[in-house]
């Protein structure tokens, strides 16, 4: 363009024009350098000379050659375009931004003062304006291809505006205006398949990588894409198939960039897969190809978190953040090993850095959301109606409230009404339970919790009180690995004949989960109970189970249990000298839709008492959830037993309830302090 505005263009200049339009502009300048030694007026030259310098890395320079011709030749529109075009290659667009405003108030008719002032506010992200301006520019020239490119880049940071506003369609729309000037642009398919990526749009993000894959090589591009797309539908199988296709073609081109991102995604696939041995040994071999690139180490975090390992993931998230503070994969990423950590300062901390690099980012906005809900103050009441075949019924009502002061620290509080009754005998009783609790992390996955409160139960005319303790330890002494030890002091309160007995159980427990990385699970718990009635109970409690399926969570596994009272009183609870039971069971956990959950067991096999012929047993649960709202929760659930250890007296029940919790405030009571 500039060069077709020289109108005094001279034919011994042409060698020059043509290093300039060609992009040699070392070249060009030492061409127009000497050509001003013989002829140091010529202002074609000194122009030619001064756009040589700025574009090839010194812009400043030319700004200063510019303005000496400004002094020369004040109202020449040619000094003045190439005087504010140096401010765009010096990148100091606030500068150039009053000059162009100024000269297409002067020049309203000037299809190069249209273009620059555009490309300016482009530049400043004020694409909006932007776009106003290129319109009258092409309006000027409506086959001029500079502006039209213009245009589009213009149309894709807009776009990328409205996605990171999380405003898609407009988003969309903008993407897609794109192909009326350049059907099939490649940046706009790529932009365009990314937005569908982001809105879990699996299916037109496949669909717009298919339209991208129109050579061999653009084709392990859409491929790695594809791969992403179907993890994102919760097809690892296929993102798996997909990856490994996209790794064996890209050996066939020499292009590093594009090797190192298919090997990343299939490592990373291999990784969605569970495929760990093999994930380790890719990583490991291309460590040493590549030392320190920030790819791998996010293949090693994100190898950590799927392992159970946070800390070494926190490793590699800050050797990317070593190469780059900025990078959205390090901030973000180190966010949630902080998190997996248990280490939740940091991890809001690492999320806000996140945002202040990446404004609104919608990822960085979630997790924040997430670390909010678990420690925003709620309040949660629970009902339930409950009948066995011994003729009791009981309805009971729990309401408690949590609020917890900071991450480290919580307070409970929590109230329990109960009243059953003896559809044969009429014997009705009722039990009042408040306790109030805190909870406190003594450090990362290590939590200390209390309980201390009063049980009062009434039977007919007699009434009594009896504190209720409890007190836990909860920690994670090795990776993958879960233990609880604690005490509890409660009044049994299952039926109005034992609420009458006014007994009192002094539980010492242990609970622990040992997890894998091969999806097999061990669950153990002990327990060890005195009575008030001098009885003594003990209760073992194992389960092996192995996970088969994450969406829906299924796992399926055999439980085993023991049981024996040091006193048979079968006339007044369910005490038998010694009690075991066998069991197959099955567990699914899913969602129905994006609110909405479900969840459902069944458990069947044997059980002996004492050494009385086996018997079948049965259980079965079901629960529904829904989130009405960010804050408000609910969930029906019914769930039967004829398990004789399910309840004290050895009776086969049938327990149907419903939650409800409210988050009271919209954030934590320590909000500010962390956002500060």
């Amino acid at each position: 363009m500039f060069f077709s505005l020289l109108s005094s263009a001279q034919d011994d200049l042409s060698a020059g024009f043509e290093l300039l339009e060609t992009g040699k502009f070392e070249q060009a300048e030492t061409f127009f350098e000497n050509y001003l030694k013989t002829k140091p007026d010529n202002k074609t030259a000194q122009l030619c000379y001064a756009r040589a310098v700025g574009l090839s890395g010194e812009p400043q320079k030319a700004t200063g050659l510019f303005a000496n011709l400004l002094n020369d030749y004040p109202d020449d529109f040619e000094v003045q375009i190439n005087y504010n075009e140096s401010y765009l290659w010096a990148k100091e667009y606030e500068k150039a931004k009053p000059l162009y405003q100024e000269m297409v108030r002067s020049y309203p008719d000037k299809f190069g003062a249209l273009l620059g002032y555009a490309n300016t506010l482009s530049n400043l992200k004020e694409y909006k304006q932007a776009l106003t301006w290129i319109e009258k520019a092409i309006a000027l020239e409506p086959n001029n291809k500079s502006a039209k490119v213009s245009r589009k880049y213009m149309k894709l940071g807009y776009a990328n505006q409205f996605v990171s506003n999380q405003n898609y369609r407009k988003g969309e729309v903008l993407l897609q205006e794109i192909f009326t000037d350049f059907p099939e642009d490649k940046d706009a398919l790529l932009n365009l398949a990314n937005l569908y990526l982001i809105t879990k749009n699996a299916s037109k993000a496949k669909a717009t990588y298919g339209r991208y894959a129109l050579t061999p090589k653009d084709s392990v591009t859409a491929l790695n894409g594809i791969a992403l797309a179907a993890h994102i539908d919760e097809n690892d199988k296929e993102a798996l198939k997909v990856a490994t296709l996209s790794k064996n073609r890209v050996s066939q081109f020499k292009d590093s960039i594009l090797t190192e991102r298919t090997y990343d995604r299939y490592i990373q696939a291999l990784i969605w897969n569970r495929k760990y041995g093999k994930a380790k040994a890719q990583i490991d071999s291309l460590s040493k190809l590549y030392p320190n690139k920030n790819w791998l180490f996010a293949l090693k975090a994100t190898f950590g978190l799927y392992t159970g390992n946070p800390k070494y993931s926190i490793k590699n998230y800050n050797a990317i953040l070593k190469n780059d503070s900025t990078s959205f994969d390090g901030n973000l990423g180190s966010a949630n090993a902080y998190f997996a950590s248990d280490r939740i300062i940091p991890a809001y901390k690492a999320a806000y850095k996140t945002l202040k690099i990446y404004k609104n980012q919608k990822d960085a906005n979630g997790f924040i959301e997430k670390l909010n809900v678990q420690f925003t103050p709620g309040i949660e009441e629970h009902a339930a109606y409950t009948f066995d075949n011994g003729n009791n019924i009981a309805l009971f009502t729990n309401t408690s409230v949590d609020v917890p002061l900071s991450t480290k620290f919580r307070t409970t509080l929590s109230y329990l009404y109960r009243t059953t009754k003896n559809t044969v005998t009429l014997n009705k009783a009722n039990s009042h339970v408040i306790v109030a609790g805190m909870q406190y992390k003594l450090f990362p996955k290590t939590t200390l919790k209390t309980v201390l409160g009063l049980n009062n139960s009434r039977f007919m005319a007699d009434a009594y009180t009896q504190p209720v303790l409890e007190a836990k330890l909860a920690l994670q002494p090795f990776k993958l690995q879960n233990l609880e030890v604690g005490y509890q002091r409660e009044v049994q309160n299952f039926n109005a004949d034992l609420i009458e007995r006014e007994i009192v159980m002094n539980h010492y427990g242990l609970n622990y989960n040992l997890g894998t990385n091969f999806n097999l699970g061990w669950y153990t718990q002990m327990m060890y109970t005195q009575q008030s009635d001098a009885n003594i109970r003990n209760l073992l409690f194992t389960s092996l189970y192995y996970n088969l399926l994450r969406k829906p969570a299924l796992k399926m596994g055999l439980n085993y249990q023991y049981i024996s009272f040091a006193d048979q009183l079968p006339t007044i609870y369910f005490s038998p000298e010694k009690y075991q039971a066998v069991e197959i069971f099955a567990d699914i956990r899913g969602k129905i839709s994006k609110n909405t959950n479900y969840m459902a067991s069944a458990a069947t096999g044997f059980q002996q008492v004492e050494e009385d012929p086996n018997t079948t047993i049965f259980r079965a649960e079901a629960k529904l959830q829904h989130q009405f709202s960010k804050r408000l929760s609910g969930n029906l659930y019914g769930k039967y037993s004829n398990i004789a250890s399910a309840t004290a007296a050895g009776f086969e029940f049938t327990e149907i309830g419903i939650k409800l919790k409210w988050l009271f405030t919209k954030r934590p009571l320590f909000f500010h302090k962390i956002k500060q």
